[in-house]
């Protein structure tokens, strides 16, 4: 049986009814964020529910949703079953989002678990996006329930469209870095949705502060690349943890913007240096040396790119130093 969805009061969809909302919405090419696949996992896949919702709120969604979240008729659309004709509302940027054919052009081994995968567009050959988005791989042959999608930040020039440039750390058991790192060649077609993210560089006077850890230099890479082209003069530091020297990356191109930008400072550290190696750098956890370095109350734009613990721990490092919430900007990574 077809139902109707009506979206945003702008557009009308049919869809099959038993199907969840998030498949139904992208069978039409409209692309909610879900890190998770889709199973209710990351409580990214937002959407608020006017009229016609017959499911009750599952597990996952009574974790992931606030009061006012429920209040307002917010759902996780892959926990939404249409059984009904649906009026419902999503963020209007989300029709901006787009399915992107590609072709790997080259792969570059940055570290021994962190891969580059540069990618050629090929339909439509370019796309826009703001230095620190994101965009979703979608895994070949994915599983039995369906395609599954995998969130990565461009670590490319946002002057360079018809390329994008990912950094892809390898995890246990990750369907989509398993495939990158063990199975994907040059010459594969990949299918790519986005761009995606509010974690792009803002136009202040302020000094900028980026903390990165791990993949999470891409984005950071891409708003570096983005400070030049636009010849930034901001004062800014960037703050990179590592354990130890074998998790560096991309030391030299850091060097290179000291010498592009007027007022950069690149500032890596081990947490655990191999004994006997030589390092002269920082050390200790990356939020113990930006609470050394950091000076309080300094008026900046903080941008926090790395695994959930990291950025966890830097924001209560911020916080005790006087940096706004509205001004501390923040990807954590899956």
């Amino acid at each position: 049986m077809k139902v109707r969805i009506k979206v945003n009061e702008v557009r009308e969809i049919d869809a099959e009814s038993g199907r969840s909302l998030l498949a139904a919405l992208r069978e039409e090419r409209i692309f909610l964020l879900s890190a998770c696949g889709g199973r209710g996992g990351c409580g990214t896949c937002r959407a608020k529910v006017l009229e016609g919702a017959t499911s009750p709120l599952t597990p996952s969604e009574r974790h992931w949703l606030s009061e006012a979240d429920k209040a307002a008729g917010v759902r996780l659309a892959c926990q939404v079953k249409v059984e009904r004709d649906l009026r419902i509302e999503i963020p209007e940027e989300t029709f901006g989002i787009r399915h992107y054919e590609t072709r790997v052009a080259s792969l570059r081994d940055l570290t021994y678990d962190i891969k580059e995968v540069r990618l050629e567009l090929t339909n439509p050959p370019e796309m826009e996006f703001r230095a620190g988005q994101f965009a979703q791989f979608r895994v070949p042959g994915s599983s039995a329930d369906g395609p599954v999608y995998r969130s990565y930040s461009m670590a490319s020039n946002p002057l360079s469209r018809g390329e994008l440039t990912f950094q892809v750390r390898y995890v246990s058991k990750g369907i989509c870095a398993t495939y990158v790192h063990q199975r994907m060649k040059v010459g594969d077609n990949l299918t790519i949705v986005g761009p995606w993210g509010s974690v792009y560089l803002r136009d202040s006077d302020r000094d900028i502060l980026f903390i990165a850890g791990g993949s999470g230099m891409s984005p950071v890479r891409s708003m570096l690349l983005d400070m030049v082209n636009r010849k930034c003069p901001r004062r800014t530091r960037c703050f990179f943890g590592a354990k130890s020297a074998r998790d560096l990356y991309r030391v030299e191109e850091m060097k290179e913007f000291e010498r592009k930008l007027p007022d950069f400072t690149f500032i890596p550290a081990l947490s655990e240096p191999e004994p006997g190696a030589e390092w002269a750098g920082e050390t200790g956890l990356i939020t113990e040396v930006v609470d050394r370095r950091l000076p309080p109350g300094r008026p900046l734009d903080a941008y926090l790119c790395g695994s959930a613990m990291m950025v966890n721990a830097c924001l209560k490092v911020l916080k005790a130093k006087g940096i706004a919430d509205d001004r501390v900007f923040f990807d954590k990574f899956v």
